[in-house]
């Protein structure tokens, strides 16, 4: 029986300290971010997934955004090694707690660098951002580990934000989704709907066509609600000052058999 866990970890107090890259720093609030954090971990659990904490990293600025540390399919966590070398001390932790779930567990070495924001799983499709954080040598390294599974690796250039998955995300039918002036190239897709605001085009996929998503994207709620889906908007304003969206907050494991 697979299970749904969703690897979390609480944001530092001193988020504000994090990486920003593609954004102009605006002030943040550490409280209401562990709030918002707290109602983002509710809504997964809502909807059927179990929450896995992290042990708290409070020297880590940009700990919360605990997906960057890997990439997991088929039960086998590659962990990653993070292009900003200030973010590596959030591994170790992160790598414990998937271990501990059953995963098998693979590494990117030196000197490859990879973040699991980079990486977009349709189905046995992975895409992979190269261009920030994630070099020639993690797309060559994540292809050795999950090509012979089953999986096809599907490099695409990513130059206008952080990672790929701050460009594009995908509804449960596999359409790419994203707002077109931060994507590179939107023909790297086979399918792709444009979405009107830059927030709208990440989604997390609850289950049962429920869509957890920014409340900064009301007019992407219409469009999903229109195409049948369902939104479940989260307000997480204090992570997107610090380039973060909902996936960035999970690493979500559909497929885990005990």
């Amino acid at each position: 029986m697979p299970s749904a866990k969703a690897i979390v970890r609480r944001p530092s107090p001193r988020l504000a300290e994090g990486l920003v890259t593609h954004i102009d720093r605006k002030p943040v609030d550490a409280a209401l971010a562990l709030r918002q954090w707290e109602v983002y971990v509710v809504a997964l659990r809502a909807h059927g997934w179990e929450p896995v904490e992290v042990p708290p990293a409070d020297d880590c600025p940009d700990g919360v955004f605990v997906e960057d540390t890997m990439v997991v399919y088929k039960n086998v966590a590659l962990i990653a090694r993070p292009g900003a070398a200030s973010r590596r001390a959030e591994i170790a932790d992160a790598e414990e707690a998937v271990t501990a779930l059953g995963c098998s567990v693979n590494r990117i070495r030196e000197p490859g660098t990879l973040d699991g924001g980079d990486v977009l799983k349709i189905g046995d499709t992975l895409y992979v951002g190269r261009g920030g954080r994630t070099d020639a040598d993690g797309v060559r390294q994540l292809r050795a580990v999950f090509e012979p599974l089953g999986a096809r690796v599907v490099a695409v250039p990513v130059s206008k934000v952080l990672h790929l998955k701050s460009a594009v995300t995908a509804l449960p039918d596999g359409t790419v989704i994203g707002y077109p002036p931060l994507v590179d190239d939107v023909r790297a897709f086979p399918r792709f709907l444009p979405v009107p605001e830059e927030s709208g085009a990440h989604v997390v996929l609850l289950g049962g066509g429920k869509l957890l998503m920014a409340a900064s994207a009301p007019k992407s709620a219409e469009l999903f609600a229109d195409l049948g889906y369902e939104p479940v908007p989260v307000d997480i304003s204090e992570f997107e000052k610090m380039e973060g969206c909902v996936t960035c907050l999970s690493v979500r494991l559909r497929d885990l058999y005990a």
